[in-house]
C-alpha cells in the first residue's frame, strides 16, 4: 500500500476491491475502479484537444451523439454547441481559439458543428435542455446573427423531441449556477471548464449531475413563459 501511496505503483482493480472490503466501503468500490480506469482520460485541457483546431473535436463527437438517445444539457454561459447557428457558432469558436492560441480552422469547425444540429429532428433521442437567463443575453456575433440565434430557439422550442426550459433572472435558487455539462443518457457527463474538458463515467458522480440537472430543470420556465424570455432578448438587441 505503500507503494501505492507515494505513486510508485498505479492500484489495479483488485487493490481497490481489497482496501475498499477492509474499511467496510464495499458500496465504493465500483466508483473507485471507474474514476481509476479513467483517469488518464478524465482530465484534458483544451489546448491539448484543440491541439490542431477545433474541427477534430467536433468530428469525434459524432459517434458519442450517434450512441445517445437521453440527452440532458445545462448551460450557464453559451448556448448549446447543438443549437447554435452559423454567426453565432463562428464568432464564440473565434473567441476561444484567440483565447487558446490554438490553430484556426473556425470555418471547417462551424460546419462540422452545424450538422449535428441534424439530430435534433432525426431519430428518437430525447432532448432536454436548460439555460440560465443570461445565456439569452450574452451576444456572440452582429446583432442580425444574435437574431437569428434566439429566433432559432423558438424553433427548436417547437420540435416534438425536445423540451427547453429558462431559467429567469431573479429565480429563487435552489441550485447555484454550474459550469456547463452534458449528459449523455446515465453513461457520460462531459463538464466544460475554463482550461479542460472533464469527462465523468463514475456511477456517483453521475447521479449527483443527475440530481443537479432535475432541481435545475425544476427551477426554469417553459412553454410561453420561456418564449417571452427569448423574446424580450430579441427586443433587446433593437
Amino acid at each position: 500500500m505503500s507503494r501505492i501511496a507515494n505513486a510508485r505503483t498505479p492500484p489495479s482493480d483488485s487493490d481497490i476491491r481489497a482496501w475498499c472490503s477492509a474499511c467496510d466501503a464495499e458500496d465504493q468500490a465500483a466508483d473507485l475502479v471507474a474514476a481509476n480506469r479513467q483517469a488518464g482520460q478524465m482530465y484534458v485541457q483544451w489546448k491539448q484537444l484543440h491541439r490542431d483546431g477545433m474541427r477534430r473535436v467536433q468530428e469525434d463527437a459524432v459517434s458519442l451523439f450517434e450512441q445517445t438517445r437521453q440527452f440532458r444539457v445545462y448551460c450557464s454561459n453559451v448556448m448549446p454547441g447543438m443549437v447554435q447557428q452559423r454567426g453565432y457558432a463562428r464568432d464564440l469558436m473565434t473567441v476561444i481559439t484567440e483565447f487558446q492560441g490554438t490553430p484556426n480552422d473556425v470555418s471547417d469547425a462551424v460546419e462540422s458543428r452545424l450538422a449535428r444540429g441534424r439530430y435534433l429532428r432525426e431519430g428518437s433521442r430525447t432532448f432536454a435542455l436548460v439555460l440560465e437567463e443570461a445565456v439569452l443575453r450574452y451576444p456572440f456575433g452582429e446583432s442580425a446573427e444574435m437574431r437569428d440565434q434566439l429566433c432559432y430557439l423558438l424553433d427548436v422550442m417547437a420540435l416534438p423531441r425536445v423540451s427547453l426550459g429558462v431559467i429567469p433572472f431573479g429565480t429563487k435558487r435552489k441550485m447555484w449556477p454550474l459550469e456547463a455539462f452534458y449528459m449523455f443518457d446515465d453513461r457520460l457527463v462531459e463538464a466544460e471548464l475554463l482550461s479542460a474538458l472533464v469527462a465523468i463515467s463514475t456511477p456517483g458522480e453521475i447521479a449527483t449531475y443527475a440530481k443537479a440537472f432535475k432541481i435545475l430543470a425544476g427551477m426554469a420556465v417553459y412553454g410561453p413563459a420561456a418564449k417571452a424570455l427569448i423574446r424580450e432578448a430579441i427586443d433587446a438587441l433593437g
